[in-house]
């Protein structure tokens, strides 16, 4: 008679090996377009470089940055989260909507709203077993649908600008308080998954959920986790448009959602999941925000956007894609 085999947890399961020369090459490629970018537009124009223009540029960048930062942990985890600029917009109307009310409050309670939102679009995710893509796309129509309605389609002024002040300041007089605060997000983030399991969590359900589950990973709460920070990560950059448009609007963020995209993967994170970094998401981000201030220096007209972003998308995603892991393309 036979001795049975009792199956041993898969504890030292190895999801991933080490990072290839192509990754590694890919690392260093959102720094050297950062360094090519700006010393293009200095040619283009030498009046480019100075603090003025720069501070303008960073400033301008602060919410794309947040945007970008939040949505990376979705595609680490192999999503995609489609909803983040309607979720943003959303957001504007409601801290319009309740500053009256709630005063200096107004922030943490529309990050708040909107992280609860984007962890119920990650427990759809997880327990309907609806694709990332779908749920994330059907929040995106009715966030901009609710936003219409509360908002009866129009602006809505904000006229105690209190709340919103601090975000106008410099840090010793040169950098914008904005772009301050999203770095500290980007940090406060890459700090976490540093010190925490959670970098390897995210990786591991990337690069093959199957393979993580039988590791031990929480592939559920690591995606639900993931949805919440990118709709708390959009909250904030709601309070910063806010900040520098004096208004909530149901469209005010709508033109950031390609934009948020190209820096993901202009960053280097694979949109198949597993392999990216928070950091380069940043330096992304500063990468599109070039683009978009210097189209008009090298006298390209703004209507032509779109176009690029398209480009860049399709261009960075055929660079970073893992071809090993999706052997049928559909």
């Amino acid at each position: 008679m036979s001795t049975p085999v009792l199956a041993q947890p898969a504890a030292d399961v190895v999801v991933g090996g080490g990072p290839t020369l192509a990754q590694r090459l890919t690392s260093f490629m959102p720094v050297i377009a950062l360094v090519a970018l700006l010393a293009a537009l200095s040619i283009a124009d030498p009046d480019f470089l100075t603090q003025r223009s720069l501070t303008a540029a960073v400033r301008t960048s602060a919410p794309l940055v947040v945007l970008a930062a939040g949505a990376t942990l979705v595609v680490l985890c192999g999503g995609i989260d489609l909803s983040i600029a309607a979720l943003a917009s959303l957001s504007t109307v409601f801290f319009a909507m309740w500053l009256p009310d709630l005063g200096g409050l107004t922030t943490l309670a529309v990050i708040a709203v909107a992280g609860a939102i984007g962890a119920v679009q990650g427990l759809a995710h997880v327990f309907l077993r609806i694709p990332s893509f779908i749920v994330t796309l059907g929040g995106m129509s009715i966030f901009s649908a609710v936003a219409l309605v509360i908002s009866d389609a129009g602006p809505i002024r904000v006229v105690d600008r209190e709340a919103t002040n601090w975000l106008t300041t410099y840090v010793a007089g040169y950098v914008p308080m904005a772009f301050a605060v999203a770095v500290i997000v980007v940090a406060a983030i890459a700090l976490v998954l540093r010190l925490t399991p959670l970098q390897s969590y995210l990786n591991a359900t990337g690069y093959s959920e199957s393979a993580a589950r039988l590791a031990g990973t929480p592939v559920d709460l690591v995606k639900i986790g993931a949805f919440t920070v990118s709709g708390a990560c959009a909250g904030l950059a709601a309070v910063m448009l806010v900040s520098r448009n004096f208004s909530g609007s149901p469209t005010m963020a709508d033109n950031l959602l390609l934009p948020a995209v190209a820096a993901i993967v202009v960053g280097g994170t694979a949109i198949t999941g597993g392999h990216g970094s928070i950091w380069r998401s940043l330096v992304g981000a500063l990468v599109i925000t070039l683009l978009r201030v210097g189209l008009p220096i090298v006298g390209v007209p703004s209507a032509y956007e779109q176009i690029l972003y398209g480009t860049i998308i399709v261009v960075a995603v055929a660079l970073t894609l893992d071809r090993s892991k999706v052997l049928i393309i559909k």
